[in-house]
Protein backbone atom coordinates (compact mmCIF):
# COMPACT_ATOMS: atom_id res chain seq x y z
CA UNK A 1 0.00 0.00 0.00
CA UNK A 2 2.31 2.79 -1.24
CA UNK A 3 -0.03 5.78 -0.62
CA UNK A 4 -0.87 4.98 3.22
CA UNK A 5 1.86 3.02 4.41
CA UNK A 6 0.33 -0.56 4.50
CA UNK A 7 -1.22 -2.72 7.26
CA UNK A 8 1.26 -5.26 9.14
CA UNK A 9 -0.61 -8.84 8.91
CA UNK A 10 0.42 -8.73 13.78
CA UNK A 11 -1.77 -5.31 13.58
CA UNK A 12 -5.08 -6.55 11.67
CA UNK A 13 -7.61 -7.61 14.56
CA UNK A 14 -6.45 -4.38 16.15
CA UNK A 15 -6.93 -2.28 12.97
CA UNK A 16 -10.38 -4.26 12.05
CA UNK A 17 -11.59 -3.58 15.80
CA UNK A 18 -10.61 0.09 15.45
CA UNK A 19 -12.01 0.43 12.08
CA UNK A 20 -15.14 -1.22 12.85
CA UNK A 21 -15.64 1.08 15.87
CA UNK A 22 -15.32 3.79 13.91
CA UNK A 23 -17.79 3.12 10.81
CA UNK A 24 -20.20 2.86 13.24
CA UNK A 25 -19.76 6.02 15.15
CA UNK A 26 -21.55 8.72 13.94
CA UNK A 27 -19.49 11.43 15.32
CA UNK A 28 -16.75 9.88 12.97
CA UNK A 29 -16.16 10.88 9.34
CA UNK A 30 -16.25 7.27 8.46
CA UNK A 31 -20.41 7.05 9.32
CA UNK A 32 -20.47 9.29 5.89
CA UNK A 33 -17.68 7.73 4.18
CA UNK A 34 -17.00 10.57 1.44
CA UNK A 35 -19.78 10.21 -0.86
CA UNK A 36 -23.30 9.67 0.57
CA UNK A 37 -25.37 7.34 2.73
CA UNK A 38 -25.12 4.59 0.06
CA UNK A 39 -21.18 4.52 -0.32
CA UNK A 40 -21.32 4.25 3.64
CA UNK A 41 -23.68 1.49 3.63
CA UNK A 42 -21.48 -0.50 0.97
CA UNK A 43 -17.91 0.55 2.98
CA UNK A 44 -18.86 -0.71 6.48
CA UNK A 45 -21.08 -3.68 4.73
CA UNK A 46 -17.65 -4.68 2.57
CA UNK A 47 -15.31 -4.04 6.25
CA UNK A 48 -18.12 -6.44 7.84
CA UNK A 49 -17.68 -8.95 5.34
CA UNK A 50 -13.63 -8.72 4.76
CA UNK A 51 -13.51 -9.22 9.14
CA UNK A 52 -15.99 -11.99 9.15
CA UNK A 53 -14.13 -13.90 5.99
CA UNK A 54 -10.98 -13.19 8.07
CA UNK A 55 -12.09 -14.79 11.39
CA UNK A 56 -13.84 -17.68 9.81
CA UNK A 57 -10.78 -18.58 8.36
CA UNK A 58 -11.54 -17.72 4.64
CA UNK A 59 -8.38 -15.15 4.71
CA UNK A 60 -5.18 -15.45 6.01
CA UNK A 61 -3.98 -12.75 8.14
CA UNK A 62 -1.45 -11.65 5.19
CA UNK A 63 -4.60 -11.70 2.62
CA UNK A 64 -6.57 -9.97 4.64
CA UNK A 65 -4.05 -7.10 5.63
CA UNK A 66 -3.72 -6.29 2.04
CA UNK A 67 -7.13 -6.47 1.64
CA UNK A 68 -8.33 -3.91 4.34
CA UNK A 69 -4.97 -2.04 3.09
CA UNK A 70 -6.98 -1.55 -0.28
CA UNK A 71 -10.36 -0.73 1.84
CA UNK A 72 -8.38 2.44 3.31
CA UNK A 73 -7.26 3.27 0.02
CA UNK A 74 -10.80 3.83 -1.13
CA UNK A 75 -12.64 4.77 1.49
CA UNK A 76 -10.45 6.83 4.00
CA UNK A 77 -9.18 10.00 3.28
CA UNK A 78 -5.25 10.55 4.20
CA UNK A 79 -5.65 12.47 6.99
CA UNK A 80 -7.88 10.36 8.40
CA UNK A 81 -5.35 7.60 7.85
CA UNK A 82 -2.76 9.25 9.54
CA UNK A 83 -4.94 9.82 12.50
CA UNK A 84 -5.51 6.18 12.94
CA UNK A 85 -1.99 5.19 13.14
CA UNK A 86 -1.57 8.15 15.32
CA UNK A 87 1.31 10.10 13.45
CA UNK A 88 -0.58 13.19 12.54
CA UNK A 89 -2.63 14.43 15.71
CA UNK A 90 -5.92 15.28 15.24
CA UNK A 91 -6.87 19.46 15.30
CA UNK A 92 -7.02 21.11 19.38
CA UNK A 93 -9.49 23.33 18.45
CA UNK A 94 -11.64 22.27 15.79
CA UNK A 95 -12.33 24.93 13.12
CA UNK A 96 -14.01 23.01 10.21
CA UNK A 97 -16.46 19.97 10.25
CA UNK A 98 -13.54 18.02 9.18
CA UNK A 99 -11.15 18.97 11.58
CA UNK A 100 -13.86 18.31 14.32
CA UNK A 101 -14.52 14.64 12.78
CA UNK A 102 -10.49 14.02 12.73
CA UNK A 103 -10.74 15.00 16.43
CA UNK A 104 -13.51 12.22 17.47
CA UNK A 105 -11.73 9.87 14.90
CA UNK A 106 -8.66 9.88 17.12
CA UNK A 107 -10.45 8.12 19.88
CA UNK A 108 -10.57 4.94 17.37
CA UNK A 109 -6.89 5.30 16.01
CA UNK A 110 -4.64 1.84 15.94
CA UNK A 111 -1.28 3.41 16.27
Amino acid sequence: MAVYGGIQAHELERWLNALTNAAYDRRCPLSKVHGGDARARAARQSLLLLANDYRAGELTREDCAADLGRWCEGYLSEAEWYVLVGTRQAPSQPQSEEERSLTVLKQHRVG
